[in-house]
């Protein structure tokens, strides 16, 4: 089973026992979060939400918190003997996936008619 889950303005497919990268979360390593804005379920019980599936649950566990490569940002101005250089490095948290619980969501057959 799978999950389209939305976390900020990021969309991502998740599995059980998988991992995924998403922005800096205020949590400490080790504690439990809750994906619950779950768009699509997938697998045997397909769940097409509108926009989100009701009562459905995406449960994670913070694995850690990294800091990516840094990114030089490099503005020059032609004719003016001036530029300008920023450097910028984003946090990300990495979450793995413990489990995926259904809600109540009305599923995709049902829809076909609206």
């Amino acid at each position: 089973m799978f999950a389209i889950v939305e976390n900020g303005c990021r969309q991502y497919r998740v599995e059980e026992g998988g991992r995924i990268r998403v922005d800096l979360l205020p949590v400490e390593i080790g504690a439990e979060v809750r994906l619950d804005k779950v768009l699509l379920l997938g697998g045997k019980k397909f769940a097409l939400g509108r926009p989100y599936i009701e009562g459905a649950v995406v449960l994670a566990e913070v694995v850690e918190h990294i800091k990516d490569k840094k990114l030089i940002i490099f503005k020059k101005w032609r004719r003016n003997d001036s530029f300008r250089t920023t450097g910028h490095r984003q946090k990300y948290t990495t979450l793995k996936i413990k489990s995926i619980a259904a809600g109540t969501g009305r599923k995709r057959e049902q829809d076909h008619g609206a």
